[in-house]
């Protein structure tokens, strides 16, 4: 009986492996990270030598990195906005961070309207891949909306954790709350993030174990994890023990305060937990990982340098920031690829890589980005574009639109009105002013850049009636940010 058993398994181990060899693939699991005001040159990987981040580093030599990836606007919800939908924030009509408030009467200029949350009608990249087998969990930062309708939950997320209209906890440490001024309205709120927790508990941490906790959970079928980490965003709190480790390096040594560079290796710490954790399930080789940032770094914390300016402007400082992706079986180990890219681009990339179709009347504004990824060439010349039809608070900023179309970039700005024309091939930190000295290239751009508006729906700003040059309009008071 046992020698006929034997030759039963043996005859038909051939057939099992070939059985196994056509059996359909699991569907690789996507990890998008989405790091909070994260300058481009923030990362050891791009440039840094005071921050530390081996973790991330690592994820760049096994993946490819992108020099020349731009956030799809200056601040944090509009270009959340834009991963989610594969939409410019202009054609979405979110423009501006979430819930800000009403423009200043006393201005110059009419703030154009704004939505004050992701419409539900628009198809998700969670929508989308749930409707393709996918487990969807967003954990961490949403700043898109609240109730009724405009939480993860209500956007083809199965599981939110963390996820309110909130841009910032009140606290990194457990009970995460603060008492803040809401600067737009005045009024005082108690901003927490998660309801539950232990003393001494530090929220990039916390985040970090729901989310390994989730791809336990998950292992058994494909999942989308979108992981927007609070962190780097102001208040800059860190662990004690990592503050101190940066001021024992000598100021002029430091590309930013040592709380902001304890918050990155902390944010750093949490890639190599969940990498560690796909490793541990064997999952790493099945396993797309995006990584990158909603918009440049914050003045008060980051140097952004070469890049001018900071978050909240249009200067390649506020919208340059680092991506990072990691396809196994089609991504080029080491490679930088030195083609723009936007945000708008991750959705239709994610849907490319799960296998599922393409929905170009929802991401209408991305590209996928498998050809760059393989190091296959490059994708079809096109130009990328921002419009913000708002005043803010940062630095540098003001009211603009902008294109950038091969290496030229214009900046039309609104209040003052202006043009700004830089080649930032040959000038990266945007220093040469050649809108009068290149009349040609100008007239060819703004075109371009008013076609471009029309086509979108792109809410402009329109003359105040009741402006008063004679009368400053009112300052906001500098706060913690929370936008």
């Amino acid at each position: 009986m046992k020698l006929r058993l034997a030759l039963l398994t043996l005859l038909l181990a051939p057939l099992a492996a070939l059985h196994a060899a056509d059996a359909p693939k699991q569907k690789p699991n996507i990890i998008l990270f989405l790091i909070d005001d994260l300058g481009w040159r923030d990362l050891g990987c791009q440039g840094s030598t005071f921050y530390q981040t081996p973790n991330i580093d690592r994820l760049a030599k096994e993946g490819v990195r992108f020099s020349e990836a731009y956030a799809a606007c200056a601040v944090c919800s509009p270009t959340r906005a834009a991963i989610l939908t594969g939409k410019y924030p202009a054609r979405l009509l979110l423009t501006d961070w979430l819930p800000s408030g009403r423009w200043d009467p006393k201005a110059k200029l009419r703030e154009g309207r704004f939505l004050r949350g992701l419409p539900v009608e628009e198809v998700t990249l969670a929508e989308a891949l749930r409707e393709g087998g996918y487990r969807t969990a967003s954990i961490g930062k949403w700043h898109l909306g609240s109730e009724p309708f405009s939480l993860p939950e209500h956007h083809g997320f199965d599981v939110n954790i963390g996820g309110n209209a909130h841009g910032a906890p009140g606290s990194y440490f457990f009970p995460y709350a603060g008492d803040w001024k809401i600067p737009a309205t005045g009024q005082r709120a108690v901003w927490n993030v998660l309801p539950d927790g232990k003393e001494g508990e530090y929220l990039t941490d916390r985040l970090t174990d729901e989310a390994v906790k989730f791809i336990r959970e998950s292992r058994e079928k494909p999942f989308f994890l979108y992981l927007p980490h609070y962190g780097v965003h102001t208040p800059l709190q860190a662990k004690k023990e990592l503050v101190a480790k940066y001021e024992r390096i000598p100021e002029a040594q430091r590309q930013g305060k040592p709380e902001y560079a304890a918050m990155i290796e902390s944010v750093d710490d949490s890639v190599g937990r969940v990498i560690a954790a796909l490793k541990e399930l064997k999952l790493d080789e099945n396993t797309v990982i995006l990584f990158t940032s909603d918009n440049g770094g914050f003045y008060n914390a980051t140097s952004n340098a070469p890049l001018r300016a900071n978050k909240g402007a249009y200067y390649e400082g506020g919208i340059r920031v680092p991506l990072i992706v990691k396809w196994p079986g089609v991504t080029k180990p080491g490679l930088v690829v030195n083609q723009p890219v936007i945000s708008t681009d991750l959705y239709s990339t994610c849907l490319a890589a799960a296998g599922l179709p393409a929905r170009p009347n929802q991401h209408q504004d991305g590209v996928n980005l498998r050809p760059l990824l393989a190091g296959e060439g490059s994708l079809a010349a096109r130009s990328l574009f921002w419009h913000y039809p708002h005043y803010n608070e940062h630095p540098s900023s003001v009211p603009s639109s902008v294109i950038r179309k091969g290496s030229w970039k214009l900046i039309e700005t609104f209040d003052p009105a202006g043009i700004e024309l830089y080649n930032l091939a040959d000038d990266l930190s945007e220093t040469k002013n050649l809108a009068t000295t290149e009349t040609a290239k100008v007239d060819e751009l703004r075109r371009e850049l008013d076609a471009w508006r029309k086509e979108v729906g792109a809410e402009m700003m329109k003359p105040n009636p009741d402006y008063d040059a004679s009368v400053k309009p009112s300052k906001k008071k500098k706060k913690k940010e929370v936008e």
